[in-house]
């Protein structure tokens, strides 16, 4: 299965790690240093959306970095303010 673009998924991927930090920091489940690689802070963060059942998992065959990426530009697509600039 091929992982379909969505406008703006680089933007939104940031955003969504951005978001996500705040909310691993706030849930207690640690901190990022600034040295810490993206993908290590997407596994973790969607990781903990999971756990907390704000996300749905993704299936096991379909478990990897790239999809945890889409996935959270996804998440966070849909908690995003109506009219916010990511959207248009």
């Amino acid at each position: 299965m091929t992982v379909k673009k969505i406008k703006n998924e680089p933007e939104l991927l940031k955003e969504a790690i951005r978001v996500g930090t705040r909310y691993f920091e706030a849930r207690g489940a640690g901190n990022f240093d600034p040295t810490d690689h993206i993908d290590m802070k997407v596994r973790a963060i969607y990781l903990l959306l999971v756990k907390d059942k704000v996300i749905q998992p993704l299936a096991s065959k379909d478990d990897n970095i790239q999809k945890m990426r889409h996935k959270l530009a996804i998440w966070i697509s849909k908690n995003l303010p109506d009219g916010h600039q990511l959207l248009k």
